[in-house]
């Protein structure tokens, strides 16, 4: 079962419908739809974080700090929460890491930004 603010490694769609290599996401759903549910919401993560200073709905994690060791990923890279989706869970190949609750706050902050939720 996926918990809320595990990176995952998944076939990431795109809209095309076309399905390119595995890619890391991190898990947004909340524990009680991932548990309830056989699918769950990820937002994307990349290694491109030219925008992840400057837009507000981006969150830069740097697996190089402290905050960023536990995560998994490889290099620094850009937590994309306008860029979501729903996978199902079966289609998760494995969990990479965790982002820490000081890191999935300042995520909750990007989600609101990319959802205009105040």
């Amino acid at each position: 079962m996926m918990q809320r603010g595990e990176v995952v490694v998944i076939q990431f769609p795109f809209a095309s419908g076309t399905v390119t290599k595995c890619r890391p996401a991190l898990v947004i759903q909340t524990d009680i739809n991932n548990r309830k549910l056989n699918n769950t919401i990820v937002a994307a993560i990349s290694s491109n974080i030219r925008l992840a200073k400057t837009e507000p709905s981006q969150l830069l994690v740097d697996p190089g700090t402290p905050e960023g060791a536990s995560s998994g990923l490889a290099h620094p890279s850009a937590v994309k929460c306008e860029n979501l989706f729903t996978v199902a869970q079966s289609e998760i190949h494995r969990s990479i890491g965790t982002l820490p609750e000081i890191l999935m706050s300042r995520i909750d902050e990007c989600l609101k930004a990319a959802l205009g939720l105040t």
